[in-house]
């Protein structure tokens, strides 16, 4: 595996300084988040989900960001999923977005917590049709025989929902609420930007850290 230590990228394309960033972590995120949407970054909302099981197990897994404000980041799944079970147990998780065209990357940490029945339910019901069947459909993070199985449960789902089906029990929204953002710049020679905001004392602290 030797040819993989002669991959290295040169970073370059901007910087974070003190002078330019927001004084609050949600205001830079968003200015971020614009700048990758105008950039067009694919999938700018997909970010990268860590949790910790029990047995101090870590994992992760690709969840897409559907609300941000000063509340928190919002995202919906399965309830009965690993990931789901894995915060019932340890509320404390981590985000991250890394948007490599930009050189950017924003690290968040917090307490998650569920959202409203009602804020579930708005948010399943703008969801296409096939997506509402398909929380019927998947028994998310268990073991299937074959994807014949889900075909199945997808048809079965349809039959028995019509149209309109409703938001299942087992389904609906997180919320991580943050105590920690990290904003990372790519600069030269390894000497990155690193922001990092936190909550302390009702306020945000902003501070630099070493690459």
């Amino acid at each position: 595996m030797n040819w993989l230590s002669d991959m290295r990228k040169t970073y370059d394309r901007g910087e974070l300084e003190e002078s330019a960033a927001e004084s609050l972590p949600l205001q830079q995120f968003r200015q971020w988040f614009d700048e990758a949407l105008a950039a067009k970054v694919p999938e700018p909302n997909a970010m990268t989900l860590a949790t910790v099981g029990p047995d101090g197990q870590p994992s992760t897994r690709i969840v897409l960001v559907k609300d941000v404000d000063e509340r928190g980041l919002v995202w919906y799944t399965n309830y009965e999923s690993r990931k789901a079970q894995e915060l019932a147990q340890n509320p404390h998780a981590a985000l991250q977005f890394h948007w490599v065209s930009l050189e950017r990357v924003v690290r968040i940490e917090g307490k998650v917590e569920r959202v409203s029945a009602a804020e579930s339910d708005a948010y399943y019901a703008s969801r296409p049709l096939d997506s509402r069947l398909g929380a019927w459909a998947s028994p998310q993070s268990q073991v299937i025989a074959n994807r014949a199985v889900l075909v199945a449960n997808a048809a079965k789902a349809a039959a028995q929902h019509g149209l309109n089906p409703a938001r299942p029990p087992h389904w609906g929204g997180f919320r991580l609420v943050p105590n920690a953002w990290e904003f990372w710049a790519g600069r030269p020679s390894r000497l990155h930007d690193r922001l990092r905001y936190r909550w302390i004392d009702g306020q945000w602290v902003r501070e630099r850290l070493a690459p």
